[in-house]
């Protein structure tokens, strides 16, 4: 998957077209499959009061994860600013849903994007708006969290609101990440955990992103039993604080 992102997003008509194609997949497998949600009251609780949070899954599950936003409440996704990030900011536009642009594992570092990416993050939730994560990406290591989302949740004073999904026909990639492609005609799950408090000063940072870390891990383990399906292990290397 990486490397098809990396040959389209050198071409601007290209990304064009390669983001509808893949709106339109994500449209047809959610239409043509059987979709059971769980956890929902979670993220509702916060949706009915205006409430911010912080959402938070895997890079390797991003395919259907824009089936999960069933409100008009305001979201915004932060994608990497590497080219191939390009394409998948422009098939989010096809759903609706804003983008940031910057590393989830990198925000508020003094890395390129990182600050600016911390301060847009904030100022959005501010205004009671929402955003989410993969904290595994752009580059992994897959299913580790790095502290970005943590530094950003605690500073805004939200949770962290971890999702996921699986289904029982799928293609599981061979990049960094096991990419989970769904196919079509499919049955589903859809999960929400309960938001995770990261607003302890007290408590450092890499040990709250392994708390998130673990919530999203087990989410995901869930997700992939309810399915009838293996559970992807993360990998081994965990990032630098």
């Amino acid at each position: 998957m990486t490397k098809f992102f990396k040959r389209v997003s050198r071409n601007r008509l290209a990304v064009r077209i390669a983001a509808d194609a893949i709106a339109f997949y994500i449209r047809l497998v959610h239409r043509t499959s059987r979709w059971e949600v769980r956890g929902i009251e979670h993220p509702t609780a916060f949706w009915n009061s205006g409430r911010p949070f912080v959402g938070a899954f895997w890079h390797g599950r991003l395919l259907m994860m824009p089936a999960a936003w069933t409100t008009d409440r305001p979201m915004h996704v932060l994608i990497s600013q590497h080219r191939d990030g390009e394409l998948i900011a422009r098939a989010m536009d096809r759903f609706g849903l804003h983008t940031v642009r910057g590393s989830g594992a990198k925000a508020g570092s003094a890395e390129k994007g990182g600050r600016a990416a911390l301060r847009a993050i904030l100022q959005l939730l501010k205004k009671g708006e929402y955003i989410t994560f993969t904290p595994d990406g752009p580059r992994g290591p897959r299913m580790r969290a790095g502290t970005g989302i943590v530094a950003a949740a605690r500073l805004a004073g939200v949770p962290v609101m971890p999702a996921t999904y699986s289904v029982r026909r799928r293609r599981l990639a061979r990049s960094w990440d096991r990419f989970l492609i769904a196919w079509p005609f499919n049955r589903g799950v859809i999960l929400w955990g309960p938001p995770v408090d990261v607003s302890n000063p007290e408590e450092p940072l890499d040990e709250a992103a392994r708390r998130v870390e673990a919530a999203l891990n087990a989410l995901c383990d869930e997700a992939d039993r309810l399915c009838g399906q293996p559970p992807v292990p993360p990998a081994e290397a965990r990032p630098h604080a």
